[in-house]
């Protein structure tokens, strides 16, 4: 049996696992969001870093990563990573996947994604919406064993727009981000 897994936040530009093959797509009726604390990868216990997450959202859609691991071996080997890497995230969905913007039926049924709720009693590392600006100086400051919470910031923007895909909060956090570094390093 086929697992297929999709990334919508670092798996983009790091997998970490083994991999038979990869698709550029989308899910519908999502959208990412910087909305889940990083206390292991971007931030710490006392200063968390912010990913991303999805929320459901009616008529929009999330692109990413879709990957095949074919062999029962290398399936075993991915999953092992992805439940470390990814155990801030409470929850795992089953859902479509498309690559084309104008298909009504999808390329791939039943793709695993990894989900930080918004439910503080199943995941207490949910930090929820915040201004732009909150958003951005958080992200400033944090970091962690992975790295600064820019870093990953910045990936995720080059990685999105090497694939071809505009995702307007992923841009305009990135850019509120570089205006107040400029004014940090102009004051």
């Amino acid at each position: 049996m086929v697992m297929w897994v999709f990334g919508y936040g670092s798996l983009i530009w790091k997998a970490g696992f083994k991999y038979d093959d990869r698709l550029v797509g989308f899910i519908k009726n999502y959208r990412r969001v910087f909305f889940q604390g990083s206390t292991d990868h971007r931030g710490t216990p006392d200063y968390p870093g912010r990913t991303v997450t999805l929320e459901p959202a009616h008529a929009q859609v999330c692109w990413g990563i879709a990957y095949k691991v074919s062999s029962k071996e290398d399936e075993e080997a991915a999953l092992l990573h992805l439940e470390v890497r990814e155990k801030q995230y409470d929850k795992k969905a089953y859902l479509d996947f498309y690559t084309e913007s104008t298909a009504s039926t999808p390329a791939l049924c039943g793709v695993m994604v990894y989900i930080a709720s918004s439910d503080r009693k199943l995941n207490k590392n949910y930090l929820g919406p915040a201004s732009l600006e909150e958003l951005a100086r958080q992200i400033i400051k944090a970091e962690g064993p992975s790295g600064p919470n820019r870093d990953y910031l910045f990936h995720l923007e080059k990685a999105l727009v090497q694939l071809g895909c505009e995702d307007e909060h992923v841009i305009d956090l990135a850019n509120e981000v570089r205006k107040l570094l400029q004014l940090e390093t102009a004051s």
